[in-house]
C-alpha cells in the first residue's frame, strides 16, 4: 500500500481546503496519507519514513520547500498549482482529483533536477552544509550597499565581484531570479550550472554557465551585515570573511511527473507571462 504525504501552503486557506480533499479522497481508495503543512518542515521529515510520493498543493514556492523535506530520501514530487507561474508544478487544482487515479499508476515518468550544494563558513562557527533545487544568492543584506565577492572557480581566480551580490543557480532556476537578473534558460534537465552577478559596478557584468564539475569559491568582503539565500526561504547572515563555495551536489529532486515529456517548449512562453498554461484555448471550447 502506498503512504502519500501532502504538503501544502499554509498562508493560502485554498491550498489547505484542496489538500484536505485530496486527502479524503485518497483515504477513500485505501492509502496511506499524512498531511502537513511546507513550513513545518521537521514535522513533514519526520512524517517522511516509507512514502512514497509527495503531493505539494500551492506553487513552486511550496515546491521548493518541499524539496527540502523530499531531499534525504529522494522520495518523489507531483505539484498541484494553486500559486502563480506553477513552472514546476505537474497539475492544475482544479483537475488534481480527476487525475489522481492516473498519477497513482506507474504510468508516468521521473523528471530528476540537479540540486547545488552550499557550504557556508564563519569565522568561528563549524561550517554548514545545504542543498538547493532553484538557487543560492549571496548579497547585501538589509543595507543597500554594495558587497565584493571574491570569485574562484575550480581554484583559479576569475574576478572580485563589486555588486549587490551574485545568483548561482541550477537549470529549474534558470527561470527565476536568474532570468530576471538577465540570464539565459537551461534545459531543465540540464545538470550545468549558472553564475550571474546582481547589479555589478565596474566589473565583470556577464552570465555564465559553469559545467557540472565547477567549483565556485566566494570570499565575502563587506563592512556589514551580507546575507546567503538558498532557494529563497533558508536566509543565513554573512559577514566580512566568510566563505561560500557552490558544486552540484550529489542529491537530486525527483519530480514525477503525467504530462508528455515534450511540454517544456510548448508551455514555456505560456508559464513566463503568467498564464494557465493547460487552459484550453477559446475555440476549442466552442
Amino acid at each position: 500500500m502506498k503512504k502519500i504525504g501532502i504538503l501544502y501552503h499554509p498562508m493560502i486557506e485554498a491550498t489547505r481546503l484542496k489538500a484536505e480533499e485530496i486527502k479524503g479522497v485518497l483515504d477513500t481508495r485505501g492509502f496511506l496519507t499524512w498531511l502537513c503543512s511546507a513550513w513545518e518542515t521537521k514535522e513533514a521529515k519526520a512524517k517522511l519514513d516509507d512514502t512514497s510520493l509527495i503531493l505539494t498543493v500551492g506553487g513552486d514556492g511550496t515546491i521548493l520547500r518541499a524539496a527540502q523535506v523530499a531531499v534525504a530520501r529522494a522520495t518523489p514530487i507531483t505539484g498541484i498549482n494553486l500559486g502563480k507561474l506553477g513552472f514546476m508544478t505537474e497539475l492544475r487544482a482544479d483537475e488534481a482529483i480527476e487525475k489522481l487515479a492516473v498519477l497513482l499508476t506507474d504510468e508516468g515518468w521521473n523528471d530528476e533536477r540537479a540540486m547545488l550544494e552550499v557550504e557556508c563558513s564563519t569565522q568561528g562557527q563549524e561550517p554548514a552544509t545545504y542543498h538547493a533545487l532553484n538557487d543560492v544568492v549571496v548579497a547585501r543584506g538589509a543595507i543597500a550597499r554594495a558587497i565584493s565577492l571574491e570569485t574562484s572557480i575550480d581554484d583559479q581566480h576569475l574576478t572580485t565581484y563589486r555588486a549587490d551580490g551574485v545568483i548561482l543557480a541550477t537549470a529549474t532556476g534558470s527561470t527565476g531570479y536568474t532570468l530576471a537578473a538577465g540570464g539565459p534558460i537551461l534545459y531543465p534537465q540540464c545538470r550545468d550550472f549558472l553564475l550571474l552577478p546582481i547589479v555589478p559596478h565596474l566589473s565583470m557584468n556577464y552570465p555564465l554557465v559553469l559545467s557540472q564539475s565547477a567549483v565556485v569559491k566566494l570570499n565575502v568582503k563587506t563592512a556589514h551585515e551580507a546575507t546567503l539565500s538558498i532557494d529563497g526561504h533558508i536566509n543565513l547572515p554573512l559577514h566580512n570573511g566568510a566563505k561560500v563555495t557552490i558544486k552540484l551536489s550529489p542529491k537530486t529532486t525527483r519530480f514525477w511527473r503525467i504530462q508528455p515529456q515534450s511540454s517544456f517548449y510548448g508551455s514555456m512562453e505560456e508559464r513566463l507571462k503568467g498564464k494557465n498554461w493547460r487552459e484550453p484555448s477559446r475555440k476549442s471550447q466552442d
